[in-house]
């Protein structure tokens, strides 16, 4: 079960995974050794502080140095037990002026740590506290792990968005390369069955036969005219909507079988959009067929046509079995497909055509299992 998940990029993420938890676990270590450091420094500045002034002890080089070196990086503040400031040490001087300033970081000294006390020599009743808080040292490396996770992430987004982008350019080759070698392919034989064609107009009695395969050659023509134009840049004129929508589905009509009933309704008479009239075609064909596989040959088709101010909106709507909740976001992945037969491209060409050629868009409103499909077309003006 797990072995189809085993492969170079999931192993890829577990060594990933496996570093930025290492590092996080041992700069965690690092900080809190640091911490522990930092507090015995400070523990050893007070204790200088209390040597240096004890009337009756000698100050000493060692305390003097103690108190130089131990206060050159931890910031502190040094308070009386009523949080009088006394003293601080490596805060931002040109905000210790502002009294505000001093008490908010004393306030953000105490959430930190536990205070460092000791009595005045002079007068023992008094209490001394200095609160301290954290080197910059320590900051950098306790934000580390954070700093770290975010550039981590952003490699993997960017990681992901290029090998989805160079999988999508890799696709988009393939499937205009097989489009093109296919109008290619059609290309020697379509034009021997168009001689053939002539030929037998010119026998009597064959005009009915010719007439029939003088049909069928140039539905050919016209597929392999789409495939040819798949890959390249279509060229879009201003057609009128409705009248392309009824031939195409006056062609259907005569394929399907009398308990299909089919309607356009339209809000205007003359609707016009820029579009590639034989790639169009394909899409509204390929929508029509799939309605009628969902109806199992009986049902409604109704086509809804609107112009509006920005754009132009066309509903293919069926009475079908529907779609399941599952399956509406991979009706357009090429291979997806529920029927016995087909290979499972014809919506993801649809799709490809309407959003990548007329920059427009192609996606399912609304599907009811049991009642049926209402497919959107959006063309933009």
């Amino acid at each position: 079960m797990f072995t189809q998940y085993l492969n170079w990029r999931t192993l890829l993420a577990l060594v990933a995974i496996t570093i930025v938890t290492g590092t996080i676990f041992y700069s965690n270590f690092l900080a809190k050794k640091i911490a522990f450091d930092e507090r015995q420094k400070i523990e050893q500045w007070v204790d200088a502080v209390k040597d240096v002034n004890n009337a009756s002890s000698a100050t000493t080089n060692l305390s003097t140095r103690i108190l130089v070196e131990n206060s050159k990086e931890i910031p502190m503040i040094a308070v009386t037990e009523k949080d009088s400031i006394l003293d601080h040490y490596n805060l931002d001087s040109s905000l210790v002026i502002n009294k505000d300033y001093l008490e908010n970081t004393l306030k953000e000294f105490k959430s930190l740590h536990e205070p460092i006390e000791w009595r005045n020599p002079l007068d023992t009743t008094q209490i001394n506290r200095v609160y301290y808080g954290e080197s910059s040292l320590l900051k950098q490396v306790r934000y580390y792990p954070i700093i770290q996770l975010i550039i981590v992430a952003l490699f993997i987004i960017i990681t992901l968005i290029t090998i989805s982008t160079r999988n999508k350019s890799t696709q988009n080759q393939v499937w205009a390369g097989m489009a093109k070698e296919t109008a290619h392919q059609l290309g020697t034989p379509l034009s021997s069955l168009q001689g053939w064609v002539e030929m037998l107009k010119e026998i009597e009695g064959n005009e009915k036969i010719a007439s029939e395969m003088s049909k069928d050659v140039d539905r050919l023509k016209l597929v392999s005219d789409r495939f040819g134009k798949i890959g390249s840049i279509p060229q879009l004129e201003p057609i009128n909507i409705t009248t392309q929508v009824e031939n195409m589905v006056a062609y259907i009509k005569r394929r399907a079988t009398d308990r299909v009933s089919f309607a356009i309704n339209s809000n205007e008479k003359d609707i016009e959009a820029n579009i590639n009239a034989p790639l169009f075609d394909w899409v509204i064909e390929n929508l029509l067929k799939n309605a009628l596989d969902a109806m199992e040959g009986k049902g409604n088709i109704t086509i809804n046509i609107k112009n509006e101010a920005a754009e132009t909106v066309i509903d293919v709507t069926d009475s079908g079995k529907g779609i399941s909740k599952q399956n509406v976001s991979k009706v357009f992945k090429p291979g997806f497909t529920t029927k016995k037969r087909g290979w499972g491209l014809g919506l993801s060409l649809s799709k490809r055509i309407i959003e990548q050629y007329h920059k427009g868009e192609l996606f399912v409103k609304h599907s009811e299992i049991g009642k049926g499909t209402t497919f959107r077309i959006i063309l933009k003006k």
